[in-house]
């Protein structure tokens, strides 16, 4: 849908960029490539997002994060992180997209690590350390970023947040080897994630002269997870990556086991 501002009454403008998360892009600045507005838009209460460095997943769920406390009164969105820096960072493009915007609903508090609006809505970015997040409670939107790197007991002590609020749980992260929730997520037959995928050969933002130099430098096991999002195990181990994900998807015994 495209809408021109300055032909479109303020009143209708607002109701429609409510509606729309993808008419925020423009005014700060984003042009969103076809799978960032299908996370913008995506109704999932489970999405996990399998992406390359450098892709805009951060952005363009900062962009969401800001919607979301904008047009849901009320709402709070956790953003969660292995270190508090990596939560931090997330949280920055979460502030400048609400600049951007001119900061349309007042602020009543802002730090380096919340905001919280007018309308009650509050974005909080927190550490990775369970006991710290266990206050927390009726998460409208819980983002983990960097989430391969998470711990399962991390993972375990935020998803119940979102369980009685019927809130949502973005996932976002490159892979870190066959290991932890986020991989087995990931290679759960179940639809209970929406599941998106982003190689660097998908982002214009990655050259073929650099990810020939990527390559080279990091190896291909390592080129692999980091710029095609692959699950590899290491160069030495027993079993590969494949195998372990088939025994995964085809085992009852293993999954029954959380293994």
């Amino acid at each position: 849908m495209t809408v021109h501002p300055a032909t479109v009454h303020p009143v209708a403008l607002a109701l429609a960029r409510s509606l729309d998360p993808t008419l925020l892009a423009d005014p700060v600045g984003l042009e969103p490539e076809p799978w960032q507005s299908r996370v913008l838009l995506s109704s999932a209460k489970r999405q996990i997002v399998d992406a390359c460095r450098q892709s805009g997943k951060s952005t363009i769920t900062a962009l969401r994060a800001v919607h979301l406390a904008l047009y849901r009164p009320g709402s709070l969105v956790l953003i969660v992180a292995p270190t508090l820096s990596q939560a931090t960072e997330l949280y920055r493009k979460v502030r400048a997209f609400y600049q951007s915007l001119g900061r349309p609903v007042p602020l009543v508090k802002e730090n380096t690590t919340t905001m919280e609006l007018e309308n009650g809505s509050r974005i909080v970015a927190v550490p990775g350390n369970p006991e710290s997040v266990r206050g927390f409670s009726a998460v409208a939107l819980l983002i983990i970023d960097e989430a391969a790197f998470v711990s399962d007991e991390l993972y375990m002590a935020v998803e119940p947040m979102v369980s009685v609020s019927q809130g949502t749980i973005i996932a976002l992260s490159t892979p870190n080897g066959c290991q932890g929730w986020f991989w087995k997520a990931w290679h759960e037959e179940s639809t209970t994630w929406e599941k998106t995928k982003i190689t660097a050969y998908d982002c214009p933002r990655h050259t073929a002269e650099d990810l020939a130099k990527a390559r080279l430098s990091l190896g291909a096991w390592r080129f692999e997870q980091e710029y095609l999002g692959e699950f590899r195990s290491t160069e030495d181990s027993v079993f590969s990556a494949d195998l372990i994900a088939q025994m995964w998807t085809t085992n009852p015994a293993l999954r029954a086991l959380n293994l």
